[in-house]
């Protein structure tokens, strides 16, 4: 699933292409995919910005409303050539002035696209309750939205939880427990406070590192260029799972935390709690 290195690059790529262009037509292409107001009506809208919230993708129309897209787990949003031959599963087109087309592709269909205006978003239960911007706050103040001195929940899953902190998924939250030195299963509660600040720091290098590489390829994920990223080839833990740990050669091992896939080092980053850990096998 792109998580926020992905969607990051996704929107610095549409904000240096489409910004200033027209909507000429929009058109939902499978009604599974929309949510909101049908996309079609940003016909006619100029795109002011491009920016992203959490994992969600905004795209600002001059009638102050916006397009919301949600990648999911395949989706992928780029910019081409007006023409191009259109992948099996397109389910959205925006044709554009300039001869170029913003088209999204979801092969699984979990992702959406929809048009509201900042009301209807600020009444959006999802987006009211989406945590902090890992990369807009301060190391301190992530390590104080970690501060839960009653929560037996595994550390991992207080990552992947969009109300603790907006954006972090699966990947991300292994890299950066294994740079930490945590172990992804360690109860949120027990964490000292040399250990909360460790962690958001690590979480904010991680996720920089991420987006500079232009995001992780695993299957699906291409910019908005159509290109993938790079990050996948700096993995220290998530998909190694059987390997030699990079900093200490121990092998690494693959558990169940929060119900995702997780990687950890047994050395590095100790043994965590049993009670959150479900041993898998490969």
């Amino acid at each position: 699933m792109p998580e926020l290195p992905e969607v990051e690059t996704i929107a610095r790529g549409l904000r240096a292409t489409i910004v200033g262009r027209t909507i000429h037509k929009a058109q939902a292409l499978h009604p599974r995919i929309v949510r909101f107001a049908a996309p079609h009506e940003a016909a006619g809208k100029t795109i002011c910005a491009v920016d992203r919230r959490g994992k969600l993708l905004r795209i600002h129309l001059s009638d102050a409303r916006m397009l919301v897209v949600h990648l999911k787990m395949s989706g992928r949003l780029w910019v081409v050539a007006a023409g191009t031959a259109r992948p099996a599963h397109t389910h959205f087109v925006a044709a554009l002035d300039a001869g170029t087309e913003l088209v999204f592709v979801d092969p699984r269909r979990f992702g959406f696209v929809g048009l509201l205006d900042e009301a209807a978003w600020n009444k959006w239960e999802f987006a009211c309750t989406l945590g902090p911007e890992p990369l807009e706050s301060t190391p301190q103040d992530l390590a104080t939205r970690l501060d839960l001195p009653a929560s037996k929940r595994a550390i991992k899953a207080a990552l992947l939880d969009q109300r603790v902190i907006a954006g972090v998924g699966n990947i991300y939250a292994d890299e950066s427990l294994f740079a930490a030195k945590i172990h992804p299963t360690t109860p949120t509660g027990t964490l000292s406070a040399a250990q909360r600040l460790r962690l958001a720091c690590a979480v904010q290098d991680v996720l920089h590192a991420a987006i500079a590489a232009g995001g992780s390829t695993i299957n699906d994920y291409r910019n908005a260029m159509g290109a993938p990223g790079l990050f996948q080839d700096r993995f220290a833990v998530y998909g190694r799972a059987g390997l030699p740990c990079p900093q200490c050669g121990a092998l690494l091992t693959r558990l169940r935390v929060a119900g995702r896939g997780t990687v950890v080092c047994p050395r590095c980053q100790g043994t965590g709690s049993a009670a959150h850990a479900t041993p898998r096998t490969r």
